[in-house]
């Protein structure tokens, strides 16, 4: 059964209207309703999920999931808290992995000082080796950014050009840093965080940045939005995010999920099926 409270109502999208979770992690061990869980997200009006990998093994699974989830879509790579003796032929066992027809991003790969799982030189080595890799197989990159800001952006300007483009994985940071990510070319991704009452930074950023420049998502089974908050994140539950965002930005919901949509789905290069 699922784990969702079913007395409390998720936000209303309009007929038609869809939002999309680009960024959950399906194959984790909280997920063990995890069909359920894709079931009761598509009925909620989440037209499509992206399953995020962050080391070899859930790489494997998330392509697994998109190949028997017809709404599931998936990334690859390896997180900075992994690449700890990570050896080239597991770079060529990801780079076989990512010529899956739904597979569209590489990632989530960046630098993480919070946790400091791995020494900073390593993460450093890694993600430059993965951003290589990525721009060598024509995907978009999906960027962890921990208290790492300053070395993110000199690795990623450093790169350029980068013509597949990427996004700032549950985006974190402030309106001057996110002003020098668009310039770069990447998109913001809004986690359930900004229904938070207390997260001002990201309200900001989540109310003037341009709609053009954003993405919602859950980062699921982590950081659950209001009212769930401290429980396990569900995709659908970015509908809350969704709302908080028209809610800052003084618009509907349905413009927010309709902008958001079309955004991810031109960076992941998801085609919807013809009817």
């Amino acid at each position: 059964m699922s784990k969702r409270k079913k007395n409390i109502p998720l936000p209303q999208l309009s007929p038609n209207i869809f939002v999309v979770d680009t960024h959950c992690h399906l194959d984790m061990a909280a997920y063990d309703d995890c069909r359920l869980v894709v079931q009761e997200s598509l009925a909620a009006g989440v037209k499509y999920i992206l399953t995020v990998g962050i080391d070899l093994a859930s790489s494997k699974a998330a392509v697994t999931l998109a190949d028997e989830f017809p709404g599931v879509y998936c990334s690859v790579g390896i997180h900075p808290h992994h690449v700890v003796g990570v050896e080239e032929s597991e770079y060529r066992e990801i780079a076989a992995l990512a010529r899956h027809p739904k597979v569209k991003a590489y990632g989530e790969i960046g630098l993480d000082y919070a946790r400091d799982y791995a020494p900073h030189d390593v993460q450093i080595k890694h993600f430059e080796r993965q951003i290589a890799l990525a721009k060598e197989l024509s995907l978009p990159l999906i960027i962890h950014d921990r208290e790492a800001h300053d070395d993110v952006m000199a690795i990623l300007k450093a790169a350029l050009p980068m013509p597949a483009g990427g996004v700032m994985h549950c985006y974190s940071g402030d309106m001057q840093l996110a002003e020098a990510a668009i310039d770069l070319g990447f998109l913001l991704s809004i986690p359930g965080v900004v229904t938070f009452s207390k997260a001002e930074m990201m309200h900001e950023v989540a109310r003037n940045a341009p709609l053009s420049s954003l993405l919602i998502e859950t980062d699921g089974p982590y950081l659950a939005p209001e009212p769930f908050r401290g429980k396990r994140n569900e995709p659908a539950y970015v509908l809350y995010t969704a709302a908080k965002v028209a809610e800052l930005r003084g618009v509907s919901i349905d413009e927010v999920a309709r902008q958001t949509s079309a955004n991810a789905m031109r960076l992941f290069a998801i085609r919807e099926a013809s009817s």
